[in-house]
Formats: C-alpha cells, sequence, structure tokens
C-alpha cells in the first residue's frame, strides 16, 4: 500500500507539487494576515465647493465692514449701529457655510450638523431681520425728520436688536433642540436636517417681511418724492431737479428691493413646495443665489455710505478725498 502510494506520487511532475506546495503555503499565510482594504477616495460636490467659496468672500467682505463700525467711535448712530448688526449676521452666515464644507467632508457627525445648521439659520435669519429693521429705520427717520434722532430713537433702534437677534437665536436652536428629522427622514426638508414644518415657518416669515419692507419703501418713495416736490418748489427748479432726484430715489430703493426679491425668493418658494425627495441640484441652485445675497448687502448698505467711506480711506490711506469731503446728501441717499 505504501510502495503503491510513493509510486503514485512520485509518477506527478515536479512542477505540479511545487505549485500545490506554493499555494498551500500562500493560503496559510494570508489566513493569518488581516487584509488591508483601500480607504475609499474622498468626492467633493462641486456645489459644496462654490458655497464654501461663496462664505468666504462673504466673511471678508463683511469683516471689514464690522471693523470698521466697531473701531470708529463716531459711527455709532442708530444707522450704522443696524448697519453693523447687518454686517455681523452676513459674517456668521460665511463662516456657517465654511464650517459647513469641513463638518461635511472631515468631522461627519449629526452633533456638527445640528450645529451648523443652526448657526446658518440664525445667521441668514438674523441679516433678513437686520435688512427689516435698517427699511423701518429709514422709514421712520423720513416720516419724523425733526425728531427722530434723539435718545428715544437710540432706545428703539437697541430694543428691536435685543428683538431681531433673540429671534433668529431661537429659530437656530429649533433643530440642535430636537425639532429635526435625523431620526425620521420623512419629514425632511430641501435643506437636511430642517424638517418640511421648520423651512415653511421660515419660509412664511421671510413672505411676511418682504411684503413689509415693500409696503414700507413704498412709504418711503412718496416721502421722497413729496420733500424732492418741496425742495423743488423753493428753489424754483421743478422740472429739471425735481424729476432727476426723485428718480435716483426711486431707482436706488428698486434695486435695493429687487436684490432682495431676486435673492431669496426662489429658494423661500422652492422650500415651501419641494422635500427631501426632490434632487439636490435644485436646492443647491436656489440655495446659492440667497447666499449671494450677503455678498451685495455691503455694497448697499455699508460701502455706499459717505461716513463708512470716510473711515475705510482713512485706514486705508490715511486721508480723505476731496469729493467725499464735500459731497452732500440729498434726498436720493437712502
Amino acid at each position: 500500500m505504501n510502495e503503491d502510494l510513493k509510486v503514485n506520487l512520485s509518477g506527478l511532475p515536479r512542477d505540479y507539487l511545487d505549485a500545490g506546495a506554493a499555494e498551500n503555503v500562500s493560503a496559510a499565510v494570508s489566513s493569518q494576515v488581516p487584509v488591508v482594504e483601500p480607504e475609499p477616495e474622498l468626492v467633493v460636490n462641486p456645489w459644496d465647493i462654490v458655497l464654501c467659496t461663496s462664505g468666504t468672500l462673504i466673511s471678508c467682505e463683511n469683516a471689514i465692514v464690522v471693523l470698521i463700525i466697531f473701531h470708529n467711535p463716531s459711527l455709532r448712530a442708530p444707522m450704522f449701529l443696524l448697519i453693523g448688526s447687518l454686517a455681523l449676521a452676513d459674517l456668521l452666515a460665511g463662516i456657517g457655510l465654511i464650517i459647513n464644507f469641513v463638518f461635511a467632508y472631515l468631522l461627519q457627525s449629526e452633533a456638527t450638523k445640528l450645529v451648523t445648521i443652526g448657526l446658518i439659520v440664525a445667521s441668514f435669519s438674523a441679516s433678513v431681520c437686520s435688512l427689516l429693521a435698517i427699511t423701518v429705520d429709514r422709514y421712520l427717520s423720513l416720516y419724523y425728520a425733526l425728531t427722530y434722532h434723539s435718545e428715544r430713537t437710540v432706545t428703539f433702534t437697541y430694543v428691536m436688536l435685543v428683538m431681531l437677534w433673540g429671534t433668529s437665536i431661537c429659530l437656530g436652536l429649533l433643530p440642535v433642540m430636537g425639532w429635526n428629522c435625523l431620526r425620521d427622514e420623512s419629514t425632511c426638508s430641501v435643506v437636511r436636517p430642517l424638517t418640511k414644518n421648520n423651512a415653511a415657518i421660515l419660509s412664511v416669515s421671510f413672505l411676511f417681511m418682504f411684503a413689509l419692507m415693500l409696503q414700507l419703501y413704498i412709504q418711503i418713495c412718496k416721502i421722497v418724492m413729496r420733500h424732492a416736490h418741496q425742495i423743488a418748489l423753493q428753489h424754483h427748479f421743478l422740472a429739471t431737479s425735481h424729476y432727476v432726484t426723485t428718480r435716483k430715489g426711486v431707482s436706488t430703493l428698486a434695486i435695493i428691493l429687487g436684490t432682495f426679491a431676486a435673492c431669496w425668493m426662489p429658494f423661500t418658494l422652492y422650500s415651501l413646495i419641494a422635500d427631501y425627495t426632490y434632487p439636490s441640484i435644485y436646492t443647491y441652485a436656489t440655495l446659492l443665489p440667497a447666499t449671494y445675497n450677503s455678498i451685495i448687502n455691503p455694497v448697499i448698505y455699508a460701502f455706499r455710505n459717505q461716513e463708512i467711506q470716510k473711515a475705510l480711506c482713512l485706514i486705508c490711506c490715511g486721508c480723505i478725498p476731496s469729493s467725499l469731503s464735500q459731497r452732500a446728501r440729498s434726498p436720493s441717499d437712502v
């Protein structure tokens, strides 16, 4: 029996025996050495890159405005406090977009998602509320032109700031405190982890504030036209100056309100009709213009202001251009 076995084994080719032994050895070794799987490649959404870039530009631009108002003691009037509130809100919104990008690809967790969305909701809410507060301030400063600049005005401004920031912080805390869709995906809105009800409340609130701003700006236009008409009658140049001044005032207000509506209205309406089942590209395409409003705000409300221009020139070159020092304020500067 043993001799037959030896004959049979010796009758096999030597290469076959060596290959079989090698396979047995490699199988034994592979069973002992753990297999290291390659790490999945990090795929970055181009839309997220664009949002992060937008957030960086927002942060840099509004940080300049915040620093100018904070370090200049002469910029403490109610108007500048509200402009500073707007710049601070937009600055936080830009930081929130940057943090959202970092957390989405480097530190993924439920806690970071909630904190990030809370910061973004609170900051953008404060930005929109600050725009409404600026509109109210402009209306009151024209309607009560003789008595508006008083201590009561400063107190009223601080009350508005406390109310708008308190409301915005509460809206930002809602997802963190449990009103989110992390446990039930069917309740998610177009912006996860916000629920559809939460997004609906934010959208309806925006539409209400937009309607209020529209009504106030219509009243501002009427006041500006009436003031320009009275000034023109006093100086006997009704035909030319009244038309030019009124046109500038109306065009300025139209640009302000039109820009605000063009930036925020698409995302607001989309949030009301859509949910998490819709393609994410629609969310990005409507959310991105909303972030552009925070880029445009400093240009409209801060850098066009004569006093802020003077402060910026002093910081940059140490002097004030003669064109700024001699420029007179007109009724169109509203």
